[in-house]
């Protein structure tokens, strides 16, 4: 079974494909936007007959103070299916992490506006991702 280091590094490689975005594997106390933070929610065990595993992350993407027009123009095009600036195109540009999963999935984005951090009111969107090893 892959590691989970290993996962997040790939997920890290495959988004620092988009041009301009800054990438953690971490959850950061001071993100500098636009940043996509990778965080693990759980894994579910015994997927397959071999014991596979699903893991699913959040990918949260902060663009920029929610109070800037450019925000939400940047945020378009991150949200976008398609694209050079498309986070799911980005998950999804190497789909096996070079060999360390079976799968990557970017099934959704379940959320979008604004999150408060530091005193701070940015504009983020959260993407839902399967790992499958």
């Amino acid at each position: 079974m892959a590691a989970l280091a290993d996962i997040r590094a790939g997920l890290k490689a495959n988004l620092a494909t988009i041009s301009g975005l800054r990438v953690s594997d971490e959850l950061l106390d001071n993100p500098q936007p636009p940043v996509a933070m990778i965080a693990l929610n759980n894994i579910e065990y015994h997927q397959d007959m071999r014991l596979g595993a699903k893991y699913n992350f959040t990918i949260q993407v902060i663009v920029g103070r929610a109070s800037e027009r450019v925000a939400q123009r940047s945020l378009d095009l991150y949200v976008n299916p398609e694209g050079a600036s498309s986070v799911k195109a980005g998950v999804e540009s190497n789909r096996t992490l070079s060999g360390v999963v079976d799968d990557v999935v970017c099934e959704s984005m379940p959320n979008v506006g604004s999150i408060q951090l530091n005193d701070t009111t940015y504009l983020a969107a959260d993407f839902l991702v399967a790992v499958y090893v």
